[in-house]
């Protein structure tokens, strides 16, 4: 299922098409585990902010990685929207690969320094609480045959990076946003004003795992397993437009 999700992702890097307008995403549910299972993917406008939700066939947030005392190896669990908005919007690099949204939980390591989610006075043990990161994907054989990363950032490159990124050697940010993990729901409010008032911008649904590589070096983070794809081949059919826009 990876590889099946490597190739869809290789084709939108070259080539990201616009699909029918709608801002649902409807899956079969049964594929796989009900935590993880997709039933319906949609982003809709509510008030200043966009609402990005999944919803799965079990609860929400119910599985977590064992932790294995390391960041070496250590793994990552994911609700993740690829979408169509081009990197620079949220302030990488324009055109650095596939922006997505991503909520995440990893208790091995904690990458929002500049957050204390369960409030005990310390910005570094949160890692295993559902929190909020944009990413851009990237492919690399290194992470397997048709291979997925979060991009690297090459030692003394310096590119444009999010005034939130949390000092990883990856294109990744730690925004902090507003977010429910409850029921059956995965929801994280991005304020408008937070992508460039897009006009609109497609979209797509994908549970994941993701593993840091044991060498810590590049790639640092591959994606190491597919749970489910909303659209079923990341065509990304969901369309989100700014006029007429409702819950």
């Amino acid at each position: 299922m990876k590889t099946a999700l490597a190739i869809a992702v290789s084709a939108l890097l070259t080539s990201q098409a616009w699909a029918h307008e709608s801002n649902h995403i409807h899956s079969a549910p049964g594929k796989t585990d009900a935590a993880f299972d997709l039933v319906q993917t949609r982003v809709f406008k509510d008030g200043s902010d966009l609402v990005f939700e999944q919803l799965v066939d079990g609860k929400a947030g119910s599985r977590v990685p064992t932790a294995k005392g390391s960041f070496a190896g250590a793994e990552v669990y994911s609700y993740v929207w690829p979408t169509s908005l081009d990197s620079g919007a949220v302030g990488f690099d324009a055109k650095s690969g596939i922006l997505a949204l991503a909520l995440t939980s990893h208790p091995d390591f904690d990458d929002t320094p500049q957050a204390d989610e369960n409030h005990d006075g310390k910005k570094d043990n949160d890692g295993g609480l559902w929190h909020s990161h944009w990413v851009v994907l990237s492919k690399d054989e290194s992470c397997g045959p048709g291979g997925l990363k979060v991009r690297d950032i090459p030692k003394d490159a310096k590119p444009k990076l999010p005034a939130t990124w949390p000092g990883a050697p990856i294109y990744i940010d730690s925004p902090g946003y507003t977010l429910s993990v409850k029921e059956n729901a995965a929801q994280i409010r991005v304020p408008l004003a937070a992508v460039g008032f897009p006009q609109s911008f497609n979209f797509d649904g994908v549970t994941a795992a993701l593993k840091v590589n044991a060498d810590l070096h590049n790639p640092l983070l591959c994606v190491s397993s597919v749970y489910d794809i909303a659209s079923g081949d990341l065509s990304l059919p969901g369309t989100w437009k700014l006029e007429g826009q409702q819950k």
